[in-house]
């Protein structure tokens, strides 16, 4: 059974950081490219971040560039996302996601398995 389990939200004021992680099982993490995905309440699910399966690649949301952070240790299975400068308005419930890549779709990722996600809030 194939399980991702994002880790590490939690509640935090502008400008501090977080880390985030997602642990897989039942699956090699080094056969998948990855991504990082956010959901704010009344808000549609936003591509965050996206890692090749070598962890080469990556690509991120204009409006997390600089900040952000994603990078994998497919020893342990697990990836990470770095959260710096952190706004309110990265206030969302984020979630990991594995499939293949798909570069000339609206984010580069197509998705084959969802975490079920962890929050983050970000006060002012």
């Amino acid at each position: 059974q194939v399980q991702l389990v994002e880790s590490g939200g939690g509640l935090v004021q502008a400008g501090d950081s977080l880390r985030l992680s997602c642990v897989l099982s039942g699956r090699s993490l080094s056969s998948y490219s990855m991504g990082w995905f956010r959901q704010a309440p009344g808000k549609d699910r936003e591509f965050v971040a996206f890692n090749s399966w070598s962890g080469n690649r990556t690509s991120y949301v204009d409006s997390v560039k600089g900040r952000f952070t994603v990078t994998r240790d497919n020893a342990k299975n697990t990836a990470f996302l770095q959260m710096n400068s952190l706004k309110p308005e990265d206030t969302a419930v984020y979630f990991c996601a594995i499939g293949v890549p798909d570069y000339g779709g609206a984010f580069p990722l197509r998705v084959d398995y969802w975490g079920k996600g962890t929050q983050v809030t970000v006060s002012s």
